[in-house]
């Protein structure tokens, strides 16, 4: 399935023991409107307040007879922060999250006080100098283990990632951030983006920043920006996902 939430009434992706989480509320609602047990998989695991524009997650089930019609029933009961857009069968060994090949996330900020933008934008001092922010970006590339960006004490086996594509650029009246990547830790992308903002800020260096990753120490990095601001855009698979 691929759909799309807003965050900020979740405690991020995943089904936890005593938060609300976008997983679970799903499988209630399908399992409810199916009448069977139903368990499905995304392709990431979003923080507590981060936004999907496209999640794509994966579940079995015996065969849908109308999948256009079982969309219709989910949007219907599920709440307004979550909407699934389509139902589609994939061979029988598809995984939403494995077979992924790469993830980007857009961040969004604004320079001026816009009461539409927030709360899906954070609002950046007019003064931030975005010109050396991407210049500190492009090493992004040049690195694979972003240990200064993950929270600690996850259960990731590896901090080792590999980012194709990291820049900032204007859409619109608004400044996003697009960073691309084959995986993502928890927290890497506002752990980033608020690195870049002290670069931006000439509080450090370029050369601060890649002595920042470097270091391996997620306490020399900046702080970790709000999450209500950031998206995971899309997801690329080596096969069709419609």
């Amino acid at each position: 399935m691929r759909l799309a939430y807003r965050g900020a009434e979740f405690h991020g992706w995943q089904s936890q023991p005593n938060d609300i989480s976008v997983q679970e509320t799903i499988e209630k609602a399908m399992t409810m409107i199916m009448r069977e047990p139903v368990k499905i998989t995304g392709a990431g695991r979003t923080d507590a307040g981060v936004n999907a524009a496209t999640m794509i997650a994966h579940f079995d089930a015996t065969p849908i007879a109308d999948a256009a019609q079982l969309v219709h029933q989910l949007n219907s009961v599920l709440p307004r922060d979550i909407a699934i857009y389509s139902i589609f069968a994939v061979h029988d060994d598809a995984h939403a999250r494995f077979d992924a090949v790469s993830r980007t996330y857009k961040y969004f900020a604004h320079t001026s006080k816009n009461p539409f933008a927030y709360p899906l934008s954070w609002q950046c001092p007019p003064t931030l100098d975005f010109e050396v922010m991407n210049e500190a970006a492009q090493h992004l590339l040049r690195y694979t283990d972003f240990t200064s960006f993950s929270k600690l004490h996850t259960d990731a086996k590896t901090n080792n990632c590999r980012v194709t594509y990291a820049r900032w650029a204007m859409e619109g009246d608004q400044w996003v951030f697009t960073i691309t990547a084959d995986r993502f830790l928890r927290n890497m992308v506002r752990a980033i983006v608020g690195t870049l903002v002290d670069v931006g800020r000439h509080k450090i260096t370029v050369e601060q920043f890649c002595e920042i990753i470097e270091k391996k120490d997620r306490c020399k990095a900046g702080t970790s920006m709000p999450g209500n601001a950031l998206f995971l855009w899309d997801v690329a698979y080596p096969y069709e996902v419609k």
